[in-house]
């Protein structure tokens, strides 16, 4: 991890930005239940959130998106602009996206998404971005956003030579084999690593014994489901799982390998995976780590960080509180 500020590397992250409502809870509800809960209401959206934390991890970011004529829509730009996020955003006649929240006391939370805004983003607003996406480090897609405007992102980076990630979330969105085909490196948590192997193999993996695996047999499951690129499968308090293919191993010494988790004081998970992607992207774009080992392992620990704070985009820390707090 480097221990300077980096010159500027741009990641472009096409995704989705959402008005959060969240309701801290003792439990999270179960169904026909009435429980009382503590409101508060911030910016999210995987898009967004990943945005966020690449910026504040210091990559020059540009977001593009789609927003509403709304609130949200104003919130979400003067967010970017207090922030030095270059956004891209796509005017919408629907509004701005929306989720409801339920975050218990042990962090654990129950998202609903009304995706608004977000279903609208289009192609042809990505393929006006062809400039900027020419002058990326990385691009970076989750699925909160069609999947063939996600899919026209990453082929135009393909077509300049520029890293892929995609994220494959959430969990129920249609990951197409096209999509696999144009990502360099895919980022699931453990319930979107099991949601793919069902999807794309038939193996039938529940959710929670994914970080029991053994690591061969991960590997195994990594290379049958994602033979040309690198998995980074991320498993909350166990640790990243990395599995890269024999011929591209990234600057690794070994095709296979785990992180641990960094120790945290955890206050709240929402943004977790998306502050993950979003360091990662950001790391990769920087391209001053010999081994992609390194990026990971940045990007574990701004994603630890970023669950000792409340919320989700304004729970993203500053690249100087990283380092402050890991002086390695």
């Amino acid at each position: 991890m480097s221990t300077s500020s980096p010159s500027p590397a741009r990641v472009i992250i096409v995704g989705s930005f959402n008005v959060d409502h969240v309701w801290r809870c003792d439990a999270l509800p179960a169904a026909g239940a009435t429980i009382a809960g503590r409101y508060a209401s911030g910016p999210g959206g995987k898009g967004f959130n990943q945005a966020i934390a690449a910026v504040r991890a210091g990559a020059e970011t540009t977001f593009v998106c789609a927003l509403g004529d709304d609130a949200g829509g104003r919130w979400a730009r003067d967010l970017a602009a207090s922030d030095g996020l270059d956004l891209r955003a796509q005017a919408s006649d629907e509004p701005t996206g929306t989720a409801g929240i339920y975050v218990d006391t042990h962090g654990r939370n129950t998202i609903v998404i009304g995706a608004g805004a977000n279903a609208a983003l289009s192609t042809d607003h990505v393929d006006a971005q062809s400039a900027v996406l020419a002058a990326a480090g990385v691009v970076l897609a989750q699925l909160e956003s069609p999947a063939d405007t996600v899919l026209a992102a990453l082929q135009a980076a393909r077509q300049h030579g520029i890293t892929t990630l995609l994220n494959p979330a959430p969990a129920n969105a249609a990951t197409t084999t096209e999509l696999l085909a144009h990502a360099d490196v895919i980022t699931p948590n453990e319930t979107e690593f099991a949601a793919l192997l069902a999807r794309h193999l038939g193996e039938r993996i529940s959710a929670d014994d994914v970080a029991t695996l053994d690591g061969v047999t991960l590997h195994q499951h990594c290379r049958q489901l994602f033979p040309h690129g690198t998995v980074v499968v991320t498993l909350g308090a166990t640790g990243v799982y990395v599995s890269h293919p024999d011929e591209a191993l990234r600057g690794d010494p070994r095709p296979h390998y785990r992180v641990a988790a960094e120790a945290a004081t955890t206050v709240d998970t929402t943004g977790a995976g998306d502050a993950f992607n979003g360091a990662l992207a950001a790391s990769l774009a920087e391209n001053t780590a010999p081994a992609f080992a390194d990026h990971v392992r940045f990007a574990n620990r701004y994603a630890a960080l970023s669950t000792e704070r409340p919320g989700a985009a304004l729970a993203m820390p500053l690249r100087a509180d990283l380092l402050a707090r890991f002086a390695d």
